[in-house]
């Protein structure tokens, strides 16, 4: 059906799409004043390898150098941004976080991007954290990069890598004034509008067409109770007889 004619179909049913129309201006409406607006701030945490290129020099006692197994390869830095990435997305570490999936305040550590399963491309990890409060943002954002640099002397300990040759970690950007953002209520309630323009079509049609065969139903009914016409030719001759 061409743009016209949908357009005569709800004018002419328009006691059904005007009140479908209204309940998705009702629902779009509520589901934008109920999801809470929540406020994100972002880190980002460079790591560094030591001024000795992560080798221990050797002494009289151990003659042989020692060297950070983290730094033993090329992309050293990479590696370990990614290792650091992995072990803070995991289901038990963002319990461990205190953080719940249907709770309001949640965190991400990622490389810069969505796709988690890459390596990161630099010496990079981007910290996030979100949450109905400017301050429980800022706090979770914290937390999460405190137990970053917890997590990354753990993993030097147990490669069992020299003291003077740990890699550090630093706040290349601390973490930003929380701001507001509506994209969740902007969505919900497009969504409910896009949901409920369709339902008031899908109204308007359904009784478009439940119209057609009742009005064809009775014009036969009416035409059952018409008498033939040459009944009604005696009909009318009887009364000017009379």
């Amino acid at each position: 059906m061409d743009f016209w004619g949908t357009v005569l179909v709800l004018v002419r049913r328009w006691y059904v799409a005007l009140p479908a129309f209204l309940a998705a201006l009702g629902a779009a409406f509520y589901s934008y004043s109920t999801i809470p607006i929540t406020y994100t701030t972002s880190a980002v945490l460079v790591l560094t390898a030591p001024t000795s290129g992560g080798i221990q020099l050797p002494d009289p006692d151990q003659p042989i150098p020692r060297v950070n197994p983290l730094l033993n390869f090329d992309h050293g830095l990479d590696v370990a941004a990614s290792i650091l990435i992995s072990v803070m997305s995991t289901p038990d570490m963002v319990a461990d976080m205190g953080v719940t999936s249907d709770g309001p305040t949640t965190y991400a550590v990622t490389n810069g991007t969505q796709n988690l399963e890459s390596l990161a491309t630099g010496p990079l990890v981007f910290v996030q954290g979100e949450s109905q409060t400017p301050q429980e943002a800022t706090r979770i954002a914290r937390k999460a990069i405190e137990r970053v640099k917890k997590e990354l002397d753990v993993r030097q300990r147990q490669v069992q890598a020299p003291a003077g040759t740990y890699i550090t970690i630093s706040e290349a950007v601390p973490p930003t004034t929380p701001v507001p953002q509506q994209g969740k209520k902007l969505r919900s309630a497009a969504s409910a509008l896009g949901l409920g323009l369709i339902g008031a079509l899908t109204a308007a049609f359904a009784a478009e067409s439940l119209a057609k065969p009742l009005r064809t139903g009775l014009g036969r009914l009416r035409r059952r109770d018409e008498p033939p016409a040459e009944e009604s030719e005696l009909v009318s001759a009887a009364r000017k007889g009379a």
